[in-house]
């Protein structure tokens, strides 16, 4: 018989902590995604989501404990970790002057492709971004704008694509299809997938494993049916509202 090789882990973070003027936003967080994993990373605001993916991605330095990311161990190899990650949040800005298609052609020489072309027109295809190509990214709106982000964190196939509530300012319909291209990339390539998002349902649509967080730490790991049954409700939702319930505490 074959021996069973483990996945290996495509992020490993240990004991990360980290304060803001004597506020602790992460406590002794722990994370690992193997190659092809699709996790959420959920939790109510202030929760401290979104400081853990900044240090996941080495944009924050942690008070202490280690990240392995992409097999490098950050800070001091980030640049080389960076080229198998995607990021794609609302917040990032995009090339105000530049058409989609140049924008693209210019990030895919970030990422290192040498030949820009096909994964360009690949993305614009991918994410129904024909009828924008040869826009300015400043005649876009909102929702267009989020759209162009995701294709540009996929240009260069990562193993990880981290998802600031990807669909956030999407029509419903546009979303679904943002979503189902996801999950394509995830069978094509298997990467790995870590989601934000407040978004319940989009949640269950895209993870198969969700991390649910309060006061920075992890209460609960599992899949979104385990979940809903330790917190003894009906469904990820109701599990995510009892959090935030406690989270404020009695009134």
């Amino acid at each position: 018989m074959r021996a069973m090789h483990p996945v290996p882990a495509v992020l490993r973070a240990q004991g990360l902590v980290k304060a803001f003027k004597g506020r602790v936003a992460v406590d002794q967080l722990d994370l690992t995604l193997a190659a092809g994993d699709r996790v959420g990373l959920l939790g109510p605001n202030g929760a401290g989501k979104t400081t853990t993916l900044l240090m996941i991605l080495g944009a924050i330095k942690p008070d202490s404990g280690t990240i392995d990311l992409a097999g490098h161990h950050l800070p001091h190899r980030r640049s080389k970790a960076m080229e198998q990650v995607g990021f794609v949040a609302g917040y990032l800005p995009l090339p105000e002057n530049l058409t989609v298609r140049e924008a693209l052609s210019l990030f895919a020489g970030f990422a290192g492709i040498r030949n820009p072309q096909p994964s360009v027109d690949r993305a614009i295809a991918e994410f129904g971004l024909e009828e924008l190509a040869d826009q300015r990214n400043q005649e876009l709106s909102s929702g267009q704008r989020t759209l162009v982000s995701i294709a540009k964190a996929t240009l260069h196939q990562p193993r990880l694509l981290v998802l600031d509530e990807p669909t956030a300012s999407l029509d419903p319909d546009i979303a679904g299809r943002v979503r189902s291209s996801l999950l394509d990339l995830h069978r094509r390539n298997n990467t790995a997938l870590l989601v934000t998002s407040h978004n319940m349902r989009e949640v269950e649509a895209l993870c198969e494993r969700v991390v649910l967080m309060s006061a920075g730490r992890i209460v609960a790991d599992g899949s979104p049916a385990e979940i809903a049954t330790q917190f003894d409700v009906d469904d990820l939702e109701g599990a995510f509202l009892k959090v935030a319930a406690d989270l404020r505490g009695p009134r």
